[in-house]
């Protein structure tokens, strides 16, 4: 029986500031620096033991994993990126307060646009490399991306176009490493941890609405040889 285990970065310099981050890269705040920590410190305390763990290529699910890992004592586990495990791409929102989005287009359809399955945000126009968020410049003129299908960056993603990008990796990959009895540790983000969740449970497309998972709070799945689910808890402080 092998373990899985997914855990969504702390909270973010714009996640403190309450604006749409998506794939702009930003840094862990103080705070989401400490829910790191006490993520691996809650998985020393479960003492599970680690051969394989992935995170995305977005600073601070990479620093929320190496910090959890420090704190468990298995910084050396190996260690896989891809831009696959990316935040789900918010589109023309990335950067703007969720507040004032709310006041613009109202709080049922901003909700919409964060939780549903299917529906789009609105959409970036072009790839222009001039066009910054909040200073920052649209990431598929970043080399991180240097070997990824031109096509395939996003201008904007809802959790179906999420999924439909994570589920190769986790086929060629993550479920590989599993099904050979492996335990992994995947830091990620919010939506793109949504889903593997969506996938793993077999959650419908209008239930994966009120699916919220937590900063820096592991989510332990135990998995049969087929990678069906034997049992979950979500370990907290």
């Amino acid at each position: 029986m092998a373990k899985l285990v997914l855990i969504r970065h702390g909270q973010s310099e714009w996640n403190a500031l309450n604006l749409f981050n998506g794939w702009v890269d930003t840094k862990l705040s103080e705070k989401g620096i400490q829910q790191a920590k006490d993520a691996g410190e809650l998985l020393a305390q479960e003492g599970i033991e680690f051969d394989q763990a992935y995170t995305s290529v977005l600073t601070r699910a990479i620093t929320t994993l190496h910090l959890a890992l420090e704190e468990a004592g298995q910084l050396y586990v190996p260690e896989t990126k891809s831009w696959r495990l990316n935040e789900r791409h918010y589109g023309a929102l990335q950067g703007q307060n969720k507040a004032e989005a709310a006041e613009k287009w109202g709080d049922d359809q901003v909700h919409i646009w964060r939780r549903s399955y299917d529906v789009l945000p609105p959409m970036l126009d072009s790839y222009d490399p001039e066009v910054t968020v909040q200073g920052k410049t649209y990431p598929a003129f970043d080399r991180r991306y240097a070997d990824v299908p031109y096509g395939d960056l996003p201008l904007g993603e809802n959790l179906k176009i999420t999924l439909e990008r994570v589920l190769p990796f986790w086929y060629s990959n993550i479920a590989k490493d599993l099904k050979a009895g492996k335990n992994v540790v995947i830091g990620a983000h919010g939506n793109s941890l949504r889903a593997l969740v969506k996938h793993l449970e077999q959650i419908s497309d209008d239930e994966i609405l009120g699916v919220e998972i937590a900063n820096g709070q592991p989510i332990v799945y135990d998995l049969d040889d087929d990678l069906s689910i034997v049992s979950k808890k979500v370990l907290t402080k």
